[in-house]
């Protein structure tokens, strides 16, 4: 039996989310504060030992408690969901454990259970309320209701868990409806602990070489594990022999050394003659042994050097520690001896901590090899749990199967206006949900499945942070990422407040970002070059102020539906926005340079060219170069410059290299300054003033 899907609502963050739950693991990601934790939190509070708080409701819910508390004629409180769906083979015998979860169902092969937490009588809770804070003659309190539950545990007092199962039924139209039926309170607890068990190895681990109640040696774990899943008959009767022995030689040796005191203290009269003689004794226990006087080492068998546990490093700890936790939940719950639940979920939160970057790549295999071993060596090699992974490492995540991937993403409240301001709740995205659409490309039908290949592979071969960010900038190539920081510096310096993430990829694979981008709603910014070729015959490079010249770029051709040089330039900056898509597009436009008393619009067909006329002064004067004396006359300049950008002899990336060591500030192009400039408006609001001309 395995846990299919799960439904979130009013927790937290999560004011309303499914997620669906893979057969082995499931990878949760996101950016900082986007639900990953609440989504953990919630199972600790339904099936673990923490209790819920009034802040653990969703944002929009508080004023729904302090409106009930301020209208006698409100009847209703919100409540705090869970719904468990289980998929089942109902020719098993533990089918019969949870058919009366649905007794009317008629997929036999799907059983749902729901947890709700909230207030019990409310009227009750409104009357207690009324009497701690009596009205004032405004007709307001002291504190609010929310306030009053967030204080002397009136929370707890007043709430309680609710079970029912879960029905799905077809209605009219197409598509399910999921119907409630309440469960008897003892029947829901019942059925609960039969279904799953759910275990945590927390984010906040505190591995570390001292015995403080904050901190956790491994020598600790060992000892624990060992109390609590080697003590079986054969094992327990060999370490007491053990034990045993060493008492006895311990004992006598107590009876030497404490034999001048004991005397002394008979010569004190106590105790009386009549009283028994005081003798001590060793009595240790294989756990007291193991959990007290045991220390962990590091050996060095060949120099047979011994280090004790803190001279060795966190990662290597955390990682050893993460071990014992999975082998000893999974060996909890094959020892179950009577009725063990048919599910078990472990969620390991933030496993890269202290771990480099190879380790977290295999961080996942590891962990399925200490499984499978435990479940082998107890013979049932196929009872398994199921492993939900949070993390922020690209790592782990680059290890994973792309359809594990469950996304989460800061949005608005539900019924709130997307116009700025605090997204106080989450999305989740299923990756397995997602499926790009078939395309044609300079006349070349792609499929779906192609690409789905071509992303799952980019993002593999990156170790892409993709799916952590605030937003993404996609750019051409090398040089553009190199100098990106320093033109998000030098015209947008508010996004260095946000989480960025560069995607070198070319001018012909940026649009193959767009269903993907779209599906997890980052905004995102394109900068490419417009690539303009000749306008007839073979589609050779050219100069962009070529008449009728045509554009190579397959991203400008597919997102701004433009395939020549002119009918780019024509567009506005408000046509280069797709509000729909979250998206901005960036590429070269005519630059007014002025040398001397000449004057004349250069049309740029690349970065670097771009970099070149916007900074037309500095290479006049000598301060920045591009490997050639600049003809006196402007013309000749422009088309000296692009022969030698176009050249196989010019290192695009020494030039950039060249720009981000020089000391003379230079100016951003204006075409990337507008995309960074609505990238920052988009993720940091309106610019509080107007900005200072831009220069790096």
């Amino acid at each position: 039996m395995k846990l299919s899907a799960v439904s979130i609502r009013n927790f937290r963050r999560l004011e309303a989310v499914a997620i669906d739950i893979e057969d082995k693991e499931t990878i949760f990601v996101g950016p900082n504060n986007s639900g990953k934790t609440s989504a953990t939190a919630i199972f600790r509070s339904f099936l673990g030992d923490r209790d819920f708080k009034i802040h653990d409701f969703a944002v929009a819910r508080m004023a729904d408690f302090d409106a009930f508390g301020a209208d006698d004629e409100a009847t209703s409180l919100p409540e705090i969901s869970l719904d468990l769906w289980f998929t089942i083979d109902p020719n098993t015998i533990a089918f019969g454990r949870v058919f009366t979860l649905l007794p009317k169902l008629s997929d036999f092969t799907r059983v749902g259970i729901r947890l709700s937490y909230g207030v019990e009588e409310p009227k009750k809770l409104r009357d207690q309320y009324f009497a701690a804070y009596p009205a004032d003659a405004d007709g307001s309190r002291a504190k609010t209701l929310s306030q009053y539950l967030s204080t002397d545990n009136n929370l707890s007092r007043h709430s309680a868990v609710r079970y029912a199962s879960l029905e799905e039924r077809a209605v009219e139209g197409g598509g399910l409806e999921v119907h409630a039926n309440q469960l008897d309170p003892d029947e829901g607890r019942r059925l609960l602990k039969h279904l799953i068990r759910v275990d945590f190895v927390d984010a906040q681990r505190n591995i570390n070489d001292d015995d403080s109640s904050r901190s956790n040696r491994l020598s600790s774990a060992f000892a624990s594990y060992y109390r609590k899943n080697l003590e079986q008959t054969d094992h327990a009767a060999e370490a007491h022999r053990v034990i045993d022995e060493n008492n006895q030689k311990l004992t006598e040796h107590y009876a030497k050394q404490f034999d001048p005191l004991i005397s002394l203290i008979k010569d004190l009269g106590v105790p009386s003659i009549n009283d028994r003689e005081l003798r001590i004794i060793s009595s240790l226990s294989p756990e007291t042994a193991l959990r007290g006087n045991t220390e962990l080492l590091y050996v060095d068998p060949g120099r047979a050097h011994e280090l004790p546990e803190l001279y060795n490093g966190l990662g290597f700890k955390n990682l050893i520690y993460m071990a014992i936790q999975a082998r000893h939940f999974h060996s909890q719950w094959l020892l179950t001896a009577e009725n063990r639940p048919l599910c078990h979920l472990i969620f390991i939160e933030e496993p890269e901590v202290h771990l480099h970057a190879q380790v977290q790549q295999t961080f996942i295999a590891n962990v399925w090899s200490v499984i499978d071993q435990s479940a082998k060596a107890a013979g049932q090699a196929d009872l398994v749990p199921q492993l939900v992974v949070t993390t922020h490492s690209s790592h782990i995540l680059d290890a994973v199967d792309f359809e594990k991937v469950r996304y989460f993403q800061r949005c608005h409240l539900s019924g709130e206006v997307a116009n700025g301001g605090i997204r106080n709740a989450s999305d989740v995205r299923s990756l397995r949900a997602f499926q790009p659409e078939a395309e044609v490309i300079d006349g070349i039908l792609v499929s779906p499945a192609e690409s789905l290949a071509f992303l799952k592979r980019y993002l593999r071969l990156t170790h892409c942070d993709l799916f952590f960010a605030d937003a993404a900038i996609l750019v051409e190539g090398a040089v553009e990422k190199l100098l990106m920081p320093s033109m998000i510096e030098a015209s947008a310096s508010r996004l260095r407040a946000t989480y960025l993430t560069v995607l070198e990829v070319g001018g012909a694979f940026a649009h193959r970002f767009e269903g993907l981008l779209a599906f997890l709603r980052i905004p995102y910014l394109v900068v490419t070059d417009i690539d303009s070729v000749a306008p007839t015959g073979y589609p050779s490079a050219c100069r962009a102020d070529v008449p009728d010249a045509r554009t190579s770029n397959a991203t400008l051709k597919k997102l701004c539906v433009q395939t020549t040089i002119g009918g780019l330039m024509g567009m506005a900056s408000a046509d280069k926005i797709n509000v729909a898509q979250d998206r901005c597009i960036a590429f070269q436009t005519d630059i007014t340079v002025t040398d001397g008393a000449v004057q004349q619009a250069l049309r740029p067909r690349t970065l670097e060219e771009a970099i070149a006329y916007e900074n037309f002064a500095l290479l006049r004067a000598g301060t920045l170069s591009v490997g050639i004396d600049i003809p006196e006359v402007l013309p000749d300049a422009y088309q000296a410059i692009y022969d030698r950008i176009r050249s196989d002899n010019f290192k695009k990336t020494d030039f950039a290299m060249s720009l981000l060591a020089g000391a003379t500030a230079w100016k951003v192009p204006l075409y990337i300054g507008e995309g960074l400039g609505w990238l920052e408006t988009r993720l940091c609001g309106p610019a509080p003033a107007p900005n200072a001309p831009a220069g790096v």
